[in-house]
């Protein structure tokens, strides 16, 4: 495997796990630390299969499960004795948490000046909103992309998929490695201070261009959120639907040659406007076939126009079966390298199950570990 480094994981819920199985999938050891007698809060959200949640075992597969109580003296002994032996730290409490613990950058830098710690908040360590609780639908509410989703006149639509929590992840992960990239150089760790709100934002450079060049930025007018005609989204004659992202003016053509309406291909640009002749025309195109018929009449044209698949259909389909990213109720990465493909080590890990174990590697006997469980430490 291509990281060898150990990871500490305070993280829970979503974004932090999300990150750190990145990690996992390509060799790093993550220790999650979770509350004794609880842990993640995803261990108990439904669905459950064997008493945990699914959502918690693809999150936290390939690591281990360190139970310690961060607010006695005797659990965050036990965690400076953990940071003198690893590489970095992700943590996603609201700032100050960590330094009230006594466990902030400052501190632990002192501890192991190697240490590469990740931050991963809403609104990021400064600015007026630090303290603020939040969720995916607030960040990208607040970075405007909510408001550039959804159809023209119509209400904001919530994406399908936790957008400004999944990239958030992407770019802590992202941070993490350029921090133990740049330790290779410098011998020295460094702060990484990332925040949903701006990974939200990150997602937006094509409408941030189209306010540099003095055009509307507008829900559902824009080039990539529907506003053209030949970026849209059109329902067939089943009412089910098609997607033509034909940009290039080839696959425009292309389509339109299909299509049997040659006669169309000057309107590519034309735009989605209630009334607008070229997209009441497409509109009524589509209506004419259905997915099926549309698929086999487009079979061999290569114009950008593909099925909407629910994603029981995405998952069987052929495409998809052919990245070999399919495991069990799970997804291999989505990135494979050739010398070093991304394996889960194991499944995701019971509450403390290698409580025992970690601390046995720091010099805790059975005698002092069940003490330490008494305790309520560990």
């Amino acid at each position: 495997m291509i990281l060898d480094a150990r990871i500490l994981d305070l993280s829970r819920l979503l974004p932090g796990p999300y990150c750190s199985r990145i990690l996992a999938d390509f060799g790093a050891e993550v220790v999650k630390i979770e509350r004794p007698g609880g842990g993640d809060w995803l261990r108990r959200m439904p669905p459950l299969t064997d008493g945990e949640g699914v959502l918690f075992q693809i999150l936290n597969r390939g690591k281990k499960s360190l139970t310690l109580n961060l607010k006695s003296d005797a659990g965050r002994a036990i965690f400076l004795r953990l940071v003198e032996t690893s590489d970095a730290l992700l943590e996603g409490f609201r700032p100050g948490v960590m330094e009230r613990l006594g466990l902030g950058y400052e501190t632990l830098a002192q501890v192991n000046p190697r240490l590469v710690y990740c931050s991963l908040s809403g609104y990021g360590q400064k600015g007026p909103y630090q303290q603020r609780a939040g969720h995916d639908l607030n960040y990208i509410g607040l970075a405007g992309l909510l408001d550039l989703t959804g159809a023209r006149e119509g209400p904001p639509i919530i994406p399908g998929a936790p957008v400004a929590d999944l990239t958030g992840a992407l770019w802590a992960a992202v941070g993490i490695l350029l921090a133990l990239l740049a330790r290779e150089r410098t011998g020295r760790g460094q702060r990484v201070d990332g925040s949903f709100l701006g990974a939200a934002l990150s997602c937006l450079p094509a409408a941030l261009a189209q306010r540099a060049g003095r055009q509307p930025v507008e829900r559902g007018g824009g080039s990539l959120t529907g506003g053209l005609i030949c970026y849209h989204v059109y329902e067939t004659q089943d009412g089910e639907y098609m997607t033509l992202a034909a940009l290039e003016p080839e696959f425009w053509a292309a389509f339109c040659r299909a299509a049997g309406r040659e006669d169309l291909i000057e309107q590519q640009f034309a735009p989605t406007l209630p009334g607008e002749p070229a997209y009441e025309e497409l509109r009524a195109i589509f209506h004419t076939r259905t997915r099926q018929e549309w698929m086999e009449a487009l079979k061999g044209t290569d114009a950008c126009c593909e099925p909407m698949y629910t994603l029981a259909e995405a998952l069987a389909s052929a495409p998809v079966q052919a990245l070999g990213m399919l495991s069990g109720a799970d997804l291999l990465p989505p990135v494979q390298l050739s010398a070093q493909p991304a394996r889960p080590a194991h499944p995701a890990p019971a509450l403390g199950q290698h409580t025992a174990v970690l601390l046995a590697e720091l010099g805790y006997d059975e005698l002092e570990v069940e003490r330490l469980e008494g305790q309520g430490v560990v």
